[in-house]
């Protein structure tokens, strides 16, 4: 039987990263994300692995889309401006059709900004910093244990995808400590003959010269890199059908229904409790997949709901996304806190009334 262990957010996602399969890890330490390379650095060479500190954000991407290539399981992980730096290599790796697990623990921006909780980064996850038809494969998990769960299963999903998979969290997960079960250790796909098996697309060397695989960075022709769009997007389209996840509680008869995900979803969980004891019916919308983003949820909003509020560490970049699931029915707030300042249970709890109020008046 499993037993719950007490961890660090940030060691248990790399625990949850080597007991998926990753064996390659490529970063540079930056708060509030330090405990990554330093936990990869102790662990990782114990299973068979490789840990290398990169000189740069910029070197450490490259270094995996080297070893994604040559059908590594490979881990990225950085913090704010850090995944700034990688944009270009995630755009890269996407080009190439390479899978990788990319941990982004956000701090408060923008630029360098402070090592406080924030949401700030969700539209550089979603909508990418990087060039051309892309997309991160991202996840916004909302307790330790959900994001391990998230990352153990990831491994897996960036290889079926052959695309990043990027796992969004704010600093306060990563910092804080929760009791969680992690899971079993995945067979690891290491030996030559054993890629070539699980990635018949790898580069291993093996084979006649006529036969050795190729990845093109650059496509020769617009013909070809047309081409190389369309496999991807293809990809894209299944995990729009396949990967949509999401919590959705009290909608049918919910006069407000609130949106958040990560730390602000568990402060919102405390306030719709305040509100239901006041005789304000609520509901929440959680989405735990940000891209492909789960616009269906909106659908099951009941006839009751007086207001759509979105409850976000940001100046409502998830709004956006709120809006297009709500297609103009109901009307959308914002309850924000930005640069790494929290909200209280009671301040939602007041910003709601007075919402509430403004709607009905």
């Amino acid at each position: 039987m499993s037993e719950k262990i007490l961890m660090k957010g940030n060691e248990a996602f790399c625990e949850a990263a080597i007991r998926g399969g990753v064996r390659f890890y490529f970063g540079y330490p930056i708060t509030p994300q330090s405990e990554i390379p330093e936990y990869m650095a102790a662990h990782l060479d114990d299973e068979g692995g490789c840990f290398v500190q990169a000189e740069s954000e910029l070197g450490a991407v490259n270094m995996g889309l080297g070893a994604a290539a040559s059908g590594g399981n490979v881990m990225l992980s950085s913090s704010s401006p850090g995944i700034a730096l990688m944009q270009e290599g995630f755009a890269g790796l996407c080009v190439c059709h390479l899978p990788a697990l990319v941990v982004s623990v956000a701090r408060g921006g923008p630029g360098i900004g402070d090592i406080r909780p924030s949401q700030a980064d969700y539209r550089q996850a979603t909508r990418g910093g990087g060039n051309g038809d892309y997309h991160l494969i991202t996840f916004i998990p909302t307790t330790v244990q959900e994001a391990v769960d998230l990352i153990y299963e990831g491994v897996t999903l960036a290889d079926e995808y052959r695309n990043p998979v990027c796992i969004l969290v704010d600093a306060m997960m990563g910092q804080m400590m929760e009791p969680i079960i992690l899971p079993a250790y995945k067979k690891t796909f290491m030996t030559d003959a054993e890629i070539r098996s699980h990635k018949p697309w790898a580069l291993t060397g093996q084979g006649k010269r006529a036969e050795k695989n190729r990845i093109h960075a650059m496509p020769w022709s617009p013909e070809e890199l047309m081409a190389t769009n369309l496999e991807q997007k293809a990809y894209y389209d299944k995990a729009e059908k396949e990967l949509v996840r999401y919590e959705a509680t009290g909608l049918d008869d919910a006069e407000v229904v609130f949106v958040a995900y990560g730390t602000p979803a568990r402060i919102t969980g405390e306030a719709m409790d305040m509100l239901e004891e006041e005789g304000i019916r609520t509901g929440m919308i959680r989405p735990i997949s940000a891209w492909p983003y789960p616009y269906e949820a909106f659908e099951k909003i009941g006839g009751k709901t007086k207001v759509v509020i979105t409850v976000e560490l940001s100046f409502g970049q998830m709004m956006e996304d709120v809006k297009l699931g709500v297609r103009g029915r109901l009307p959308v707030s914002l309850i924000c806190r930005t640069g790494g300042v929290l909200f209280t249970s009671e301040e939602i709890v007041s910003e709601t009334k007075e919402i509430l109020k403004g709607v009905t008046e």
